[in-house]
């Protein structure tokens, strides 16, 4: 029986493609791009200045691109994302090849927290300015008129704040199994500890 042969992994091409031909027009990894890009990181209240002492740092950009990335995709703890950055390929697209280890990852979120709040709640903003969300008030005075609207389709200010406190709940969500999956609390009673025995020593 035959059967599909896959290509030589040995074997070389004479027209290779390039990483930004490998991802689809229509990747979310390219609205991603555009859309933290087209961010001030500064007003959210990200760090964007540091020393330029030792190595330098990573762009909060960047970081801020994976843990969206991240979030979108269910990747649930900074190892696993850190995993991502040297084994797929969108990701790699995404962050033009760079591989941040887990505690840059890790730390970039527990210094940030607010300020990643902020930046899923312009998507909102991004939303309304593209019109994919209305904000126009329209309303009847009892006269019976015949829609195809559904319950599920129609939203007043009640749904929206609903939706809103559901976002917010999943961002949540996401924070603390990722929180858990680092080991934030081990961290946090392991730093008291050592407090504890140099203020005894």
């Amino acid at each position: 029986m035959r059967f599909i042969q896959g290509q030589d992994r040995t074997q070389t091409h004479l027209f290779p493609i390039s990483l930004d031909q490998s991802i689809a027009k229509d990747n979310e990894v390219r609205l991603i791009d555009l859309f933290v890009d087209s961010l001030d990181l500064n007003d959210f209240g990200f760090k964007v200045d540091f020393d330029e002492n030792g190595r330098p740092a990573y762009r909060p950009s960047d970081l801020l691109k994976l843990y969206i990335y991240g979030y979108l995709n269910r990747t649930r703890s900074s190892r696993g994302l850190e995993k991502e950055c040297t084994r797929n390929i969108e990701v790699m697209w995404l962050l033009r090849c760079l591989s941040p280890d887990h505690n840059t990852i890790s730390n970039f979120r527990r210094d940030n927290p607010k300020a990643i709040k902020k930046v899923f709640r312009q998507t909102v903003q991004l939303a309304k300015h593209f019109n994919l969300i209305g904000g126009k008030l329209l309303a009847g005075d009892s006269t019976k008129l015949r829609a195809q609207n559904s319950k599920k389709n129609n939203f007043n200010q009640k749904k929206i704040d609903r939706h809103l406190a559901y976002i917010e709940n999943k961002l949540s969500e996401y924070e603390k199994a990722l929180a858990e999956s680092d080991g934030d609390k081990k961290k946090i009673i392991e730093e008291e500890i050592d407090k504890k025995k140099h203020g005894k020593g």
